[in-house]
């Protein structure tokens, strides 16, 4: 998996903004300038995309699953995360 190097955004009550493309041939992060694109290889079914999403944006943060509250965009591609 290809990730950048995240580790700034681990600082509790830091919220950053993604879009995410589900159905990708392979799980990576891009940094696009300001912005993140996640794409994820899981189809966006019953949350599953949302699961992947958040393992990988963990990994690359460096804090665990727990660590990361989707705070809107749950059927959306447009998402809003926050680092407890």
């Amino acid at each position: 998996m290809d990730h950048p190097d995240l580790g700034h955004l681990a600082a509790p009550g830091t919220r950053f903004s993604l879009r995410v493309t589900p159905r990708a041939s392979r799980a990576r992060i891009v940094a696009e300038g300001d912005s993140l694109r996640v794409y994820v290889t899981v189809p966006p079914e019953d949350g599953k995309a949302n699961a992947a999403v958040q393992a990988l944006l963990a990994k690359a943060i460096g804090v665990p699953k727990t660590r990361l509250r989707l705070v809107r965009g749950q059927g959306a591609r447009d998402k809003l995360f926050e680092v407890l």
